[in-house]
């Protein structure tokens, strides 16, 4: 039976193993454009037509990706063209395309915008170009109308190695406004146009890491729906449909072979890896969680906030990213979770943390301006944590590692991106136990701050990285914690692979 809102052409030309995956992706002129309001409306409409969408974010952000998945009901992964390489990126696509209709990619910034001023690296059109998969413009036109052709010219003009499957004109304040945007377009010959307007209600709720996330607030069936309709009362789906099917590329990554099995790694026994996931601990990288699986982990979410002992039978122990500043009271109130990560800790579990998950091993939350609480916390590494008013770091980092850890040997390389508002206030020199093991540079390879803290098998850092830069960590990880299994097991006490 034909899904309601589904035109049978929609329906003929569903992909098949034979027919290319049609795709389009979302940029915008700037940051702040409305791209992600765009990009769920997009996929609720199409989603509502009885599509499979399959979502994906260029660049490293974590909250995006996760509203992406409330409406399209499946997760959506990051393509960076920085932290990853070409190679990578069109083989991730491929691999999270299979058995969708259609994919829908949301971009980063504005078109152009990536890792330099003269590089496309880490933009939406390096992604564009990798894919070849044509963009839909978003515009932001508040206070603007015949300038708009020149905005838009400028932009499909930049590059000739992109294509372009239309423009959506947005923030639109009126009928007659939309007419003379319209008309100042019409000398281009553009395949297709949308024109949205002004509605409050689309409009997310942030704060200072960017929008709420999912796990607080991802959008309800109602809302998805909402969101739908906006988008199809000023935009002609059916021929933005048409316009993308024109458009699809078949992409075959460069290489196709599998990754051969380790000699070590047995499906038959994975290794139980704990992650923290909930409202305080909610960044991952998809991709990171389904490279440890790949490499025979079994992957067991926990809350901080409500579960007080970790999972049965953990060998491992991941702590993400998230906002752990915004529940410190109810974290710290979690005694008895705290003690026994610490005792773990102690015991030589292999943990690894990043960020959020970082700032949780730590002593404690303190507030330096009134009133000034103190929130303890795991306490296993001697600094306390404090939140400014303005972001303390942002950026592309590639780490070094100085030393052998759970993640790998000395030498090892890994690429990812450093976003936070917090610092630490104990210098690490209070402690000599605890080694800073990374050696940090940023996307113009200039040397920062070491970083990367580590003691026993823990490894914790502000740095999210990245398992698809170097999946070798993700392997060495998993190795790691079955080790630590066996080692328990037999009462050896060294890793022979270390």
């Amino acid at each position: 039976m034909l899904k309601r809102g589904m035109d049978l052409d929609t329906l003929a030309r569903r992909s098949t193993p034979d027919s290319p995956l049609p795709g389009i992706l979302i940029a915008g002129t700037h940051s702040g454009c409305g791209k992600t309001t765009v990009t769920l409306a997009i996929m609720a409409a199409l989603k509502k037509r009885g599509l499979k969408v399959a979502p994906f974010k260029v660049g490293p952000d974590f909250i995006d990706p996760g509203h992406h998945a409330s409406v399209c009901g499946c997760p959506s992964h990051n393509l960076d063209g920085w932290i990853l390489n070409k190679s990578s990126v069109q083989k991730l696509y491929s691999q999270y395309c299979t058995g969708a209709d259609v994919s829908v990619i949301e971009g980063v910034m504005g078109l152009f915008d990536g890792a330099g001023g003269t590089s496309e690296s880490g933009s939406t059109a390096e992604i564009a170009k990798w894919l070849d998969l044509p963009i839909l413009l978003i515009v932001d036109v508040i206070g603007m109308a015949r300038s708009v052709a020149a905005l838009v010219k400028g932009y499909l003009g930049f590059d000739s190695g992109i294509r372009f499957a239309g423009v959506v004109l947005n923030k639109t304040g009126s009928k007659r406004h939309a007419a003379l945007l319209k008309e100042a377009l019409s000398p281009m010959g553009l395949s297709w146009t949308g024109t949205l307007f002004r509605n409050q209600d689309m409009d997310l709720p942030s704060r200072h890491l960017g929008l709420i996330t999912a796990e607080e607030g991802g959008l309800e069936a109602e809302q998805a729906d909402l969101f739908s309709i906006w988008f199809e009362k000023g935009c002609d789906l059916n021929s933005l449909l048409k316009t993308i099917r024109q458009n699809k590329k078949d992409i075959r990554p460069a290489d196709q072979t599998e990754t051969k099995k380790d000699p070590g790694i047995s499906p038959s026994r994975p290794v139980r890896i704990a992650v923290a996931k909930d409202e305080a601990f909610c960044f991952y990288y998809q991709a990171n969680l389904d490279i440890l699986e790949k490499f025979g982990a079994e992957i067991v979410f926990f809350s901080p906030l409500r579960d007080h002992s970790l999972p049965s039978g953990v060998q491992g122990l991941y702590l993400g990213g998230g906002y752990p500043e915004l529940h410190a009271e109810t974290l710290s109130r979690n005694r008895d979770l705290r003690e026994e990560i610490l005792t773990k800790a102690q015991e030589n579990l292999p943990i690894y943390a990043e960020c959020g998950g970082f700032l949780y091993l730590c002593r404690g939350l303190v507030q330096k301006e009134e009133p000034r609480q103190e929130y303890p916390w795991i306490g296993l590494f001697p600094f306390m944590v404090n939140i400014q008013k303005r972001r303390y770091a942002l950026g592309y980092r590639e780490i070094i590692l100085k030393k052998d850890t759970i993640l790998g040997p000395a030498g090892t390389k890994i690429r990812g991106h450093e976003f936070h508002y917090s610092n630490l206030v104990e210098p690490i020199s209070q402690d000599k136990s605890i080694l800073s093991v990374y050696e940090v540079r940023n996307a113009g390879n200039s040397l920062l701050a070491p970083e990367g803290y580590a003691w026993n098998n823990t490894l914790a850092s502000y740095i999210h990285l990245h398992f698809g830069s170097c999946p070798d960590a993700a392997k060495n990880f998993v190795a790691e914690a079955r080790w630590h299994f066996v080692r328990n097991r037999s009462g050896f006490a060294e890793n022979p692979n270390r």
